[in-house]
């Protein structure tokens, strides 16, 4: 059974378009089938089959999810699809300077999924813009066991 994943990218700067086309290339050498998705246009549709996604946001202004997810945000609270077929992880991207609302964008989208039935595997990868590591970097190193993990979860659910 080949493996497909939907990364879908949150993003005002482009950090986090850099990020999710270099775990894209990773996980392709892994033999993973990766499409990335910037969420510019996208509605709760995108998780209609279900499948497995990497959400990959940035977070802006006052802990809020970038402006080019807001929609499919918007549109996930308002239609509050069955998402019990969806199977997720989160690349969240902040500043731990805004202790408030560190790496908001990324969580929000974790509490939304979770709360509409779909299945996290593994822990979020919180990457704080102010710790001196590049983003790509740190994902990368992350998306490995988050790989392996997703595989165990998939292997137990077939």
């Amino acid at each position: 059974m080949e493996q497909r994943l939907t990364i879908l990218v949150g993003t005002m700067t482009g950090t986090a378009q850099l990020v999710a086309d270099e775990v894209a290339d990773v996980l392709k050498a892994r033999g993973v089938a990766v499409e990335v998705r910037p969420m510019d246009g996208l509605d709760a549709g995108i998780f209609a089959a279900g499948g497995a996604f990497l959400i990959c946001s940035s977070t802006y202004g006052q802990g809020d999810v970038p402006d080019n997810a807001q929609k499919l945000f918007a549109d996930l609270e308002q239609k509050k699809p069955d998402l019990a077929r969806v199977v997720y992880g989160v690349i969240a991207l902040g500043d731990r300077t805004y202790a408030q609302t560190f790496c908001f964008g990324g969580k929000r989208f974790d509490a939304l999924l979770q709360s509409l039935g779909a299945r996290r595997v593994g822990d979020l990868l919180l990457h704080d813009a102010s710790a001196g590591t590049m983003p790509e970097e740190v994902a990368v190193d992350w998306i490995g066991p988050w790989l392996d993990q997703f595989r165990d979860a998939r292997d137990k659910a077939a």
